[in-house]
């Protein structure tokens, strides 16, 4: 299979490895620093789960000058979403399929005006991850999987076509009915703690621990829940707490991406997560005090700090 992975970060950079270590033909966009340590060193993956390296890879920054793809994993930021969209349309032959890995609930409604909607599936990415260094990426934490799923019946055989290439890559990937609800068990989680353990400046552990965080986490993840249900999303009537039983399974020393991107004055997705929580609570009438403080709070830093 082909497959052109557009943002090699955590995500992309970690996945694509997997595929390109089992023979498929990965191609991968990058930029900057992180695009010549591709060319000159290949690309190495720090991981508990599959550590490896490729000392030779294909990698760009256009990619219109990179093979045509069956399959583009679409791991851009969030912030890059349309522009990266813009690059990439004139790249994608008439059956390519994208397939955005990223962490909102919004990404695949960016891409369909800017690809079609035809093109644009739906995937889930749930991984640590982040770029280490320029050409090494970091994996930690006890998974690395992925969930996809179809928005319309004729996306179905290419994506499950992308399943068994990734099974058979070794990757954890699962084929779901729902993608839409799989995007928001995983916001339901992702963008409570991103925000939380960014407001705190602190992992995990010390988030879900302490008696007067925790009940503003329970609070952030009530908010999302209610706005996902809101708009149509049938999430199970125990999301809340199975979100918990992740939160606490989860090991203590566990930091969000977000937190990562804040410590090192990088960009913020909080526009994104907690961000786009409170703006969709106003859309629906529906109160989200904690999500809108959370994102007042990280929003001196969405532009980085450096």
């Amino acid at each position: 299979m082909r497959v052109l992975v557009f943002g090699a970060g955590g995500v992309g950079g970690y996945f694509g490895a997997q595929l390109a270590r089992a023979g498929h033909d990965v191609a991968f966009v990058a930029r900057g620093a992180h695009l010549q340590a591709l060319r000159q060193q290949g690309l190495r993956i720090e991981s508990t789960l599959a550590p490896l390296h490729l000392p030779v890879v294909t990698a760009d920054d256009d990619p219109a000058r990179l093979p045509t793809a069956d399959i583009v994993m679409f791991c851009t930021k969030l912030w890059d979403v349309e522009a990266a969209a813009a690059r990439l349309a004139p790249a994608l032959a008439a059956d390519t399929l994208v397939i955005p890995f990223q962490n909102g609930v919004e990404s695949h409604l960016i891409l369909r005006p800017v690809l079609g909607e035809a093109r644009v599936a739906g995937g889930v990415a749930q991984i640590s991850a982040t770029i280490k260094a320029p050409g090494v990426i970091e994996q930690s934490g006890p998974y690395a999987r992925l969930r996809v799923g179809a928005f319309l019946p004729a996306q179905a055989p290419r994506v499950q076509a992308f399943a068994q290439a990734a099974r058979a890559a070794g990757i954890d990937v699962e084929v779901v009915e729902d993608i839409e609800r799989a995007l928001w068990e995983k916001f339901v989680f992702l963008s409570p703690v991103s925000g939380l353990t960014c407001l705190t400046r602190q992992p995990i552990g010390v988030v879900r621990s302490d008696p007067d965080i925790r009940p503003t986490l329970v609070a952030a993840i009530e908010e999302t829940v209610a706005v996902a249900r809101a708009r149509g999303v049938r999430l199970g009537e125990d999301i809340v707490a199975a979100t918990l039983r992740i939160v606490d399974w989860l090991p203590p020393s566990m930091r969000a991406s977000m937190l990562h991107d804040l410590t090192h004055g990088n960009r913020l997705e909080a526009p994104w997560l907690a961000g786009a929580v409170a703006r969709m609570a106003r859309e629906a009438g529906l109160p989200a005090p904690v999500n809108a403080a959370i994102y007042a709070a990280l929003k001196p830093y969405v532009d980085g700090t450096r």
